[in-house]
């Protein structure tokens, strides 16, 4: 959990973020290292990034600086709806 508000908090100060959900734990099974097929579990956290599409490579770029793993798991969800409301105030948090 240090870790995920380690991130929440560089995210949001750099205004690249407008909120962030923390889910942890997480349970996560995966085959690592690459191309062993071992099997690994370990306790994580999922971070969601309230955000705008245009912000996605500046947060990649920030979190590879500052993740303890050397391949973390970042990714962009489509969004198909959101309230006019709330876009605006997330566009309104963004530099």
């Amino acid at each position: 959990m240090e870790e995920a508000n380690k991130i929440a908090q560089h995210l949001l100060k750099k205004r690249l973020v407008a909120c962030v959900n923390i889910i942890d734990p997480v349970h996560s099974h995966y085959l690592w290292p690459p191309k062993k097929g071992r099997i690994e579990e370990a306790q994580e956290a999922v971070l969601l990034c309230h955000t705008l599409e245009s912000k996605y490579k500046d947060i990649e770029k920030e979190v590879l600086k500052i993740h303890s793993y050397t391949n973390p798991a970042l990714y962009a969800i489509p969004v198909s709806h959101v309230s006019k409301k709330y876009h605006d105030w997330i566009v309104g948090e963004l530099r």
